[in-house]
């Protein structure tokens, strides 16, 4: 997954709880994981474009 191990990933959660508070993690997380599914969707039909 993008070359981040453990490590690095619970630095990152660790990092956004001391930023972001533990109410508003879940929210990020869901509003990024929308992000990624529609860059994705859009790449998809990107290629069928080709």
């Amino acid at each position: 997954m993008f070359g981040i191990g453990f490590s690095e990933l619970l630095g990152i959660v660790l990092i956004g709880l001391l930023f972001f508070g533990a109410g508003r993690l879940p929210e990020i997380g869901r509003s990024l994981g929308e992000a990624i599914r529609e860059f994705q969707k859009v790449k998809e039909q990107a290629g069928e474009d080709r």
